[in-house]
């Protein structure tokens, strides 16, 4: 009877050690995939960013978390941080010109925390150039052992000038 008893112990004793492995493997690979996911948006975004600013005719003014310019086509047109709140940040392009030109470059399923734009100006040797620094979470796991936050930051060397 006691060996019973300690046969059962001992079974019971793996069946919670493997548990919480199993449970473990699953939380480190649910926050990887809320990384992946949120790495995804912001190099969508951040790639936008940079091949517009890149080729744009100049930058017009450039705020905390703003930045307008002229585009290739001499058209005015901004990109910008929008509702940066607990819930709803996300990055948005759009045209001065068309007021519905508005587009949503990050998706909802992630939410944007902090983001800004820092120009410098043109000097006699160097172009010049925005900083982009951005972080951002997953909105399905925010607040939770899942969430995954991602900075990411750049700095664009404009061309044309």
């Amino acid at each position: 009877m006691i060996e019973i008893v300690v046969v059962i112990g001992v079974f019971a004793v793996l069946g919670i050690l493997s548990t919480r492995v199993i449970a473990l493997s699953l939380q480190g690979s649910k926050k990887a995939d809320a990384q992946i996911k949120v790495r995804e948006n912001l190099d969508y975004a951040i790639g936008v960013i940079e091949r517009h600013l890149r080729n744009a005719e100049s930058i017009t003014s450039c705020g905390t978390n703003i930045v307008h310019y002229i585009d290739s086509n001499n058209v005015p047109a901004s990109f910008w941080c929008a509702g940066i709140y607990p819930d709803a940040g996300y990055i948005a392009s759009g045209s001065a010109i068309i007021a519905s030109g508005i587009t949503r470059l990050t998706s909802e399923e992630i939410i944007i925390k902090s983001c800004s734009f820092v120009c410098t100006p043109k000097t006699q040797i160097t172009p010049p150039k925005v900083a982009i620094d951005i972080q951002a979470v997953d909105a399905a796991s925010q607040g939770s052992k899942e969430g995954a936050t991602v900075s990411i930051s750049t700095e664009i060397n404009l061309r044309t000038y």
